[in-house]
């Protein structure tokens, strides 16, 4: 691995939100989390993105739980907030409550259901980096926003300083080599997609936001590791042995399978999720205890 790391790299858990019987926030359950995390060699942490459940949760139990995330790492592992929105108000709001607050970074989702095009979207994220010292990263995710955040408009935005890197989560492995002829060579690109988080960094992306690594931590650090530091051999056997996981864990909408797996786990106390998400049904939970079994978690 080069010395010069990124400011963002590695095997980045966007950490499920654990919730008590009442469908409160299970701050205790966090705290183990995150241990759980710092011990694995975890790289960084997202708090309440699309896994953290961001859209039922309302901004103040956003914030504290981003608080309470950046608390129990104790400077020992970089966190990033999810601050995204589709009204471009809301996600400025999040983000000025985060200035001083010692995150890391910023997680910004490209604006869901209202389809902005692409100067829209240019227009939404410069507004949010102009509020803010904060780094921002990009999230293009056109499955769940119905929008695409094409490569040329990802190249506008990274001339702005604190612009820094982009989630990208399409699955298109030929977006590494676009977006950095694009936004340059130093533009962080971290894959989110697990299925191909590993060809992304063959490519020369430099880490993965992954799921995954919820329940298989220590696995998704080492394959990271190996594949930033060119030893590809290496990190495809552990790539192909979590392949399952990286499938079955969307065998329902996210996060609905990876909580269940990290219930079965002992991860955390109970699998539960705010309405409209719903626990794993029995018809899917065999493919993801198969896909545990393949892994070597259970």
């Amino acid at each position: 691995m080069t010395t010069n790391k990124p400011l963002f790299y590695g095997s980045i858990t966007a950490l499920i939100t654990p919730m008590d019987n009442h469908g409160e926030v299970d701050f205790s359950a966090l705290k183990k989390l995150v241990e759980y995390h710092i011990a694995s060699g975890t790289n960084a942490i997202v708090s309440v993105g699309t896994t953290g459940e961001a859209a039922t949760l309302s901004i103040d139990e956003n914030v504290k739980t981003i608080l309470k995330t950046v608390e129990f790492a104790d400077g020992r592992i970089p966190v990033i907030a999810g601050t995204g929105a589709n009204a471009t108000s809301e996600a400025i709001t999040m983000t000025k409550l985060l200035n001083d607050s010692g995150v890391a970074g910023c997680l910004s989702v490209v604006p869901y259901y209202n389809k902005p095009t692409q100067e829209g979207m240019y227009q939404h994220f410069k507004a949010i980096a102009e509020c803010t010292d904060i780094p921002q990263i990009l999230y293009n995710v056109p499955g769940r926003t119905g929008s695409d955040l094409l490569p040329e408009t990802v190249g506008r935005l990274a001339q702005i300083n604190n612009i820094v890197g982009i989630k990208e989560a399409t699955g298109d492995v030929s977006r590494v080599a676009k977006i950095k002829q694009l936004a340059g060579e130093d533009f962080i690109f971290l894959s989110g997609d697990d299925a191909t988080g590993f060809e992304s960094m063959k490519l020369g992306g430099q880490g993965v936001i992954s799921v995954t690594n919820n329940i298989a931590a220590a696995d998704m650090a080492k394959m990271c590791e190996l594949a930033l530091a060119g030893k590809f051999d290496e990190a495809e056997v552990i790539n192909n042995r979590l392949m399952a996981l990286h499938k079955n864990l969307f065998v329902e909408s996210n996060p609905i399978p990876v909580k269940w797996a990290a219930y079965k786990l002992g991860l955390v106390p109970e699998p539960i999720l705010r309405l409209p998400l719903t626990t794993l049904s029995e018809q899917a939970q065999p493919k993801v205890v198969e896909a545990l079994k393949i892994a070597g978690l259970l």
